[in-house]
């Protein structure tokens, strides 16, 4: 069984013959903050820097307080997608404050991959680390009604947790 894993995850031993052929290398973990921050600059970001550390802070304290699930991504792929969330967010809303654009950026890329009992803790780490910040709630209306009527023709139950999956997502 454990010959099978490693072959299924690639990492079966070289044999010695080949291993001298190869020169170690180094590796070292990237500056997430330093990453966010370039790109931040590059969108536009006045405030790019502070803003970069709060990315990195929230994957930080996620990764610490949340449950463990094999679908949680706290790595650059997550910083990444926050960082391009935000500057979708940015060149919609160019008048609306940098933090707001920040916080939606992160709940509207994590909410959807979160459980249900992780949310309450994940709410305390934005509202620690954005103290006074609110986003402003989005006119669904339009979508709510889109919504109903294709529900109701699919002939599926409405229930608000489904309905919120699908803002969601």
């Amino acid at each position: 069984k454990q010959w099978y894993q490693r072959r299924v995850r690639g990492r079966s031993e070289l044999p010695d013959n080949l291993k001298v052929l190869f020169r170690t290398v180094a590796m070292m973990v990237p500056d997430y903050a330093l990453i966010g921050e370039i790109m931040l600059y590059s969108m536009g970001f006045v405030d790019a820097r502070a803003l970069a550390h709060k990315i990195v802070a929230v994957y930080k304290l996620c990764s610490e307080q949340l449950s463990s699930q094999h679908h949680y991504d706290y790595g650059m792929r997550a910083v990444k997608s926050v960082l391009t969330a935000a500057g979708n967010l940015k060149l919609k809303f160019p008048d609306v404050s940098e933090d707001i654009i920040m916080l939606r950026s992160i709940s509207d890329v994590n909410l959807p991959k979160f459980l249900a009992h992780d949310l309450p803790l994940f709410d305390g780490i934005l509202s620690d680390l954005f103290p006074g910040v609110t986003q402003p709630k989005p006119d669904y209306t339009t979508l709510l009604e889109s919504l109903h009527i294709s529900i109701a023709n699919l002939k599926l139950q409405p229930t608000p947790w489904f309905i919120d999956k699908i803002i969601q997502i």
